[in-house]
């Protein structure tokens, strides 16, 4: 590795115009390499600076550990890859068959138009899988305001939601199963929220866990000794200070997000989602990373990870594993210099996870790019800027 006054050299400019604050942890062959952080907290007292245990919003690297704790189900026999989700959620299929639309813009909001070949198409709910869930060929939209079925905005962090979180839950829950499809189940690669946020209901039935974070909690974190990750952190006990914020919503919350996760989705159903929700520092996701580029997860076949981690569909650019994004092959945020067969994750918020398997390198990058409003731009640049100085540099 290059001397850290480099990488400072290196970080310094995006600090302050990216993002507030930034720490990324490196392993390369099961060893720490890296690991370090740069800006502050909070930006306008510049009181408490970024430290290598800050904790972020991991927006959707949250997915990751879903879809990890279904591999565990699924090595243990509790379900196959191939297993209908009706058969978990039964009704999932009581609205049936299901109308074609053309989705909602997830940044918008906007609902978008049905396209012209689909309109008067239906869909067979009971035809959707879990593989199709973990591929992002299920056929459901990216993204719905499930937030507003599930009530009112929540209160603040340090506040008592008046609405429990397993009323938002089934609120959401009656929501999802009932929501259009845009393709049919298995036709193409389109990203859902929705698909994760079902199949993080899968997990929590499939391991008879009382919800979904504790599914996580006994099937990930415990295992691998990730005791800086959870949902809902001020509830958990860890201090504003500890945790950087993101940025001011002024439709729904009406309040800067800092100590609840930004997605509105996750934060409606009372911050425990399959798509968002988890807070964790780089270090504990880099040490998640180590463990799948070891292919030593606990509780998952070795011919399962190795089936999650190699490219089972593809559409256009977007390549899929089970769970995992395949680096596209061109225009890849993991850079130019990362293999073919590396694999990894991105979150809104500004987190990234990226494994290159043939040199064992996991880059664990967290930032909070939208503490300056998520319209902001420059995250995507700084990504492949840095995966690319990395790889130069260990290399």
């Amino acid at each position: 590795m290059q001397p850290m006054t480099e990488i400072d050299a290196f970080i310094a400019p995006y600090v302050g115009e990216c993002f507030p604050a930034i720490s990324l942890c490196v392993y390369q062959a099961g060893r720490e390499i890296l690991h370090g952080a740069w800006g502050w907290v909070d930006p306008n007292t510049k009181i408490t600076p970024a430290k290598p245990d800050t904790r972020f919003d991991l927006a959707s690297l949250t997915k990751l550990f879903t879809t990890t704790a279904l591999l565990t189900l699924i090595s243990e026999g509790k379900a196959e890859l191939h297993t209908p989700l009706v058969a978990i959620l039964p009704e999932f299929g009581v609205l049936t068959p299901r109308p074609m639309d053309g989705g909602q813009d997830p940044h918008t909001k906007v609902t978008l138009p049905t396209p012209e070949e689909k309109i008067g198409q239906f869909v067979d709910p009971s035809l959707v899988t879990l593989y199709h869930l973990l591929t992002h060929t299920s056929g459901l939209p990216a993204w719905r305001a499930v937030f507003e079925a599930s009530g009112a905005a929540p209160a603040s962090p340090i506040q008592v939601d008046p609405i429990p979180r397993e009323v938002r839950w089934a609120r959401a829950l009656a929501a999802l199963n009932e929501y259009a499809f845009v393709s049919q189940p298995g036709e193409e690669v389109r990203y859902s929220d929705i698909g994760l946020m079902l199949l993080g209901e899968a997990v929590t039935r499939l391991s008879g866990a009382r919800d979904l974070a504790e599914a996580i909690q006994q099937r990930v974190l415990d295992p691998l000794g990730l005791s800086a990750s959870t949902f809902n952190p001020v509830q958990a006990g860890w201090a504003l200070g500890d945790l950087v914020p993101t940025e001011i919503d002024f439709t729904w919350r009406k309040r800067r997000i800092w100590g609840e996760v930004h997605d509105e989705n996750a934060d409606g159903v009372g911050g425990v989602a399959g798509h968002a929700g988890l807070f964790s520092t780089a270090g504990d996701v880099a040490r998640f990373g180590a463990a799948w580029a070891s292919m030593q997860v606990p509780g998952i076949a070795p011919e399962l990870m190795a089936e999650a981690t190699s490219e089972q569909e593809v559409t256009g650019a977007e390549r899929r594993g089970l769970g995992w994004m395949m680096r596209s092959h061109s225009g890849s945020s993991a850079g130019d210099l990362f293999g073919a067969r590396t694999y990894g994750h991105t979150g809104f918020t500004g987190t990234s996870l990226w494994i290159e398997p043939d040199k064992q390198l996991v880059v664990a990058c967290m930032t909070n790019r939208v503490y300056y409003g998520r319209e902001k731009e420059g995250i995507y640049e700084f990504r492949r800027a840095l995966h690319d100085w990395l790889w130069k540099a260990i290399s």
